[in-house]
């Protein structure tokens, strides 16, 4: 296996040195040990070993569906979710979203920092960082949970882990009552993160956290 530049440049930042063991995956869950045989500016050389277990990912694949964020938000958002085992990342359109589009190098960075999150976490799947859209076309398969402030229903009542999840969090100042009630009139249950008002960066990775901690 020969890698370019970037993740050479991954190589001599850990100080690894030809000889030496690695581990490699696929992105899509396969794992295996190398051995780094060749280094040079710009450019590595692998031999490949024995294939090993992945790491354990969630019984069913999950989904985030988040509203766009300003700043560096999404980007925090997008690491914790790999980190807490994401299958893919869903950008939306709401109608109090901070934004209402994304630039094609600021959807680039987002899929890098998905893949480095996944790198730093030894997680052998990255997570797709998909193009957003509007909330009125977001599907899904099985159940989707809206994190939604004055909801009554707990997540704990309601998961299982027979079928896909998705939750989806909304951008500061929320989701609109509207957009709720075309939601949970299509299946999703709103429910509720806690007695206070999160930040909008915050509540996916309280819903995450609370998902996957049930699932492994």
């Amino acid at each position: 296996m020969t890698l370019g530049p970037r993740e050479t440049r991954h190589l001599q930042v850990l100080r690894l040195h030809e000889g030496e063991t690695v581990r490699v995956f696929d992105g899509q869950g396969t794992e295996a040990e190398a051995i780094l045989t060749r280094l040079e500016e710009g450019r590595a050389v692998l031999t490949l070993g024995e294939r090993l277990a992945g790491t354990a990912e969630t019984p069913q694949p999950v989904t985030l569906a988040v509203a766009l964020l300003k700043g560096d938000k999404l980007a925090d958002v997008v690491r914790a979710a790999t980190e807490l085992g994401v299958a893919r990342v869903q950008l939306l359109v709401t109608r109090h979203a901070d934004a209402r589009e994304i630039g094609t190098q600021k959807l680039l960075r987002l899929r890098r920092v998905a893949q480095e999150a996944s790198k730093q976490s030894r997680r052998a799947v990255v997570p797709q960082v998909l193009d957003p859209l509007p909330l009125a076309e977001l599907s899904w398969e099985g159940q989707l949970f809206v994190a939604q402030p004055g909801a009554s229903a707990r997540l704990s009542d309601h998961l299982s882990w027979k079928a896909p999840v998705t939750v989806l969090t909304g951008p500061e100042g929320g989701l609109a009552d509207t957009e709720v009630a075309t939601l949970t009139a299509r299946g999703a249950v709103p429910v509720t993160l806690g007695p206070r008002i999160l930040r909008a960066e915050t509540a996916p990775v309280a819903l995450l956290g609370a998902i996957v901690a049930t699932g492994v």
